[in-house]
């Protein structure tokens, strides 16, 4: 029951990356290689996860099965399964937090920005009402593009720019603290359809986007107790039947 409840509740979740990797939650092993790559291993079952090789400051890490943030389907099936998997798994998506440069906009500034800090961000595809947002999401992508080839691109900035605000987060470097700009906040799904003359896709009007909301915890996993939490959040939804 209690794991039922911890599922239920949680929407959002933010855990520094370099945490991750040095104490993996339930359902993901670390290993180091000779080269110092760091190789994370899961069951891709079990799990939504987004993210592309990464180069940090002790080396890159590579997450085994994954794909990178965009996700292609080509069929029906296809689409269908991703769905599903969608609004029942736990997702995983690798953002920035980066130093916010006001001489810079745009494209440009995402290009220039230095980065502070990574975090994996954990959404919860099973909770009902991110389940909901995300069917509603998809529901009127489908809907606007009338069978045609599309992208659609699914953030959570606006979620974690909220979160941020409200809880005066800001990362400390040395002496200095800095309040952060979140990059990297999303993954698209890019799904293409067998038409001929697939003349929106190719002018790039067929291009959707909608954001995921929900609380936002920093699972920090500093103590036992914030550990606990943590650890019993992922065996409730890796092993919802237990």
């Amino acid at each position: 029951m209690m794991q039922a409840k911890s599922k239920l509740r949680f929407f959002l979740g933010l855990i520094d990356l370099e945490d991750f990797l040095k104490e993996p939650p339930f359902g993901f092993t670390v290993e180091k290689r000779a080269s110092g790559c760091r190789f994370v291993k899961y069951d891709p079952e079990t799990c939504c996860v987004f993210i592309e090789d990464v180069q940090t400051a002790t080396g890159k890490v590579v997450f085994q099965h994954s794909a990178g943030r965009a996700v292609k389907v080509r069929t029906l099936r296809d689409y269908t399964h991703l769905r599903k998997r969608l609004t029942s798994k736990l997702i995983f998506l690798l953002v920035s937090a980066c130093e916010n440069n006001a001489a810079l906009s745009g494209k440009k500034a995402e290009k220039k920005s230095k980065v502070l800090k990574q975090f994996i961000v954990v959404i919860n595809g099973s909770n009902s009402i991110i389940k909901w947002e995300m069917e509603r999401g998809l529901d009127q992508t489908i809907s606007s593009v009338a069978g045609e080839s599309y992208t659609v691109k699914i953030d959570v900035k606006d979620a974690l720019q909220r979160w941020m605000d409200q809880e005066k987060f800001a990362i400390t470097l040395g002496h200095q603290r800095f309040k952060p700009v979140w990059r990297d906040t999303w993954f698209v799904l890019k799904y293409h359809s067998d038409a001929l003359f697939d003349f929106p896709f190719w002018f790039g009007f067929s291009k959707r986007k909608f954001t995921i909301d929900g609380k936002v915890s920093h699972l920090t996993i500093k103590d036992k107790q914030e550990r606990f939490a943590v650890e019993e959040l992922f065996d409730a939804c890796f092993c919802p039947a237990r």
